[in-house]
């Protein structure tokens, strides 16, 4: 019976919510975060977009929806999925049926050092981090991020807007916040 997983089917860190990664294979394997967490046991990789959880949280960048802590209890119960690959693909990739519900990530800066200070341009373990985060799930969310060199910069350069999209009700609530955030960051230019 064909799985499509690895051989690290069951991540070894004791996380609250189960997270899967879709791989499309689509960069350099040394630099791709997905696979870096696969390997110390955070996510579980799937190589068909079949194979992702049917009722999971999807990160999805062309979603209408932000992502908020009212789907706290859907990441509990039914887990968190990302696609990993280029964005040049994004939406090719995304246009294949991705069972799940799709949410967007609201404005993030990207600390990674291929897009150190764009905003949304964020990598595979910067988004899963930061929906962790947002969902209430701060402990993992740095324990994540903690093995990569950069990822203390990660919460460094987003505290203001984490720390506002944690006390978000819904998607709505992180609309109007980050609309607020980002005239104030445009005033001070």
């Amino acid at each position: 019976m064909e799985t499509g997983n690895n051989n690290n089917d069951a991540p070894n860190h004791d996380l609250a919510v189960r997270v899967s990664v879709y791989h499309a294979a689509q960069d350099d394997p040394k630099k791709n975060t997905a696979l870096r967490l696969s390997r110390r046991g955070f996510v579980r990789i799937v190589k068909k977009i079949r194979f992702l959880p049917k009722r999971a949280i999807v990160l999805n960048p062309f979603s209408e929806i932000a992502f908020s802590p009212a789907d706290r209890e859907r990441l509990e119960n039914f887990g968190l999925a990302a696609l990993d690959c280029s964005w040049e693909q994004a939406q090719k990739v995304l246009g294949e049926h991705v069972r799940g519900t799709s949410r967007c990530l609201p404005i993030l800066i990207a600390s990674n050092p291929v897009n150190f200070g764009k905003l949304t341009k964020l990598t595979t373990a910067e988004a899963l981090a930061a929906s962790l985060y947002i969902a209430g799930f701060k402990a993992e969310a740095e324990e994540m991020l903690g093995i990569f060199s950069w990822g203390h910069t990660f919460f460094e350069l987003n505290q203001r807007f984490l720390d506002q999209y944690v006390t978000a009700k819904d998607s709505e609530d992180i609309v109007k916040m980050q609309k607020i955030l980002l005239e104030t960051m445009s005033n001070r230019k």
